[in-house]
């Protein structure tokens, strides 16, 4: 039998908003390899290309994609249920993973998933969600972003989902990942000096982080998804 302190953890990764899987990839291999070498992440680009300017031009190269687009105020989206289509059938065909890794629309997106998966409204055809790795995440229903009609429910009770959060300083959704982390039953938070980015590990939170990834292997693996 596996040694479950030897598995590698399987991690969907989940880019934030006018950006990419590489981008994102490029960002979290910066951890250091003690980190690394006990993932198997996953980077996958979102289904749309970005409908606009993205803030990493000049700093990234293209292409840049989004999850699912919102006008101006985050009250009415589109092309979210295809959104979560296009994740299921990806999960279906390459799963199963440990968990989700979400950075900034990512996270967003993310966040909701279990949720929503609870309430029969997404994922009816994979496993539960086992895992979350949140990165300047915020909450659907909060103070910034409005609620898209299938996560109405997505934070009705606490989230029973194993969770690791992290908050940035000077990030422009402190107080979004702040009230994030209290939607979920026991979260794990790393805080750090950084804005809106996925930070570099110091000691303290390499420690936080090593331990989570241990708290990962100790879940079972199950076999991919329900019908």
């Amino acid at each position: 039998m596996e040694d479950q302190s030897e598995k590698r953890v399987r991690i969907l990764c989940l880019h934030g908003f006018r950006t990419s899987g590489e981008i994102l990839k490029r960002l979290v291999l910066r951890w250091p390899a003690n980190v690394i070498e006990k993932l198997d992440l996953v980077f996958l680009d979102a289904q749309f290309l970005a409908q606009g300017k993205s803030d990493v031009e000049g700093i990234f190269d293209p292409p840049y994609y989004e999850w699912f687009q919102a006008n101006q105020d985050f009250t009415e989206y589109k092309n979210f249920e295809e959104c979560l289509a296009y994740i299921e059938d990806y999960i279906v065909r390459n799963g199963p993973f440990d968990g989700l890794l979400g950075f900034s629309q990512g996270a967003i997106l993310a966040a909701a998933l279990p949720g929503m998966q609870a309430q029969g409204v997404a994922l009816g055809k994979v496993s539960k969600i086992k895992s979350l790795i949140l990165i300047s995440g915020a909450k659907f229903g909060g103070k910034k972003f409005g609620m898209p009609e299938l996560a109405s429910n997505a934070f009705s009770k606490p989230i029973n989902c194993p969770s690791l959060h992290f908050i940035g300083e000077t990030d422009f959704l402190k107080s979004e990942s702040i009230d994030l982390v209290e939607a979920f039953v026991d979260p794990v938070v790393i805080h750090h000096p950084k804005g809106h980015t996925v930070p570099r590990l110091d000691d303290n939170s390499l420690a936080t982080m090593l331990s989570f990834i241990e708290t990962i292997q100790s879940i079972p693996s199950d076999a991919q998804g329900q019908t």
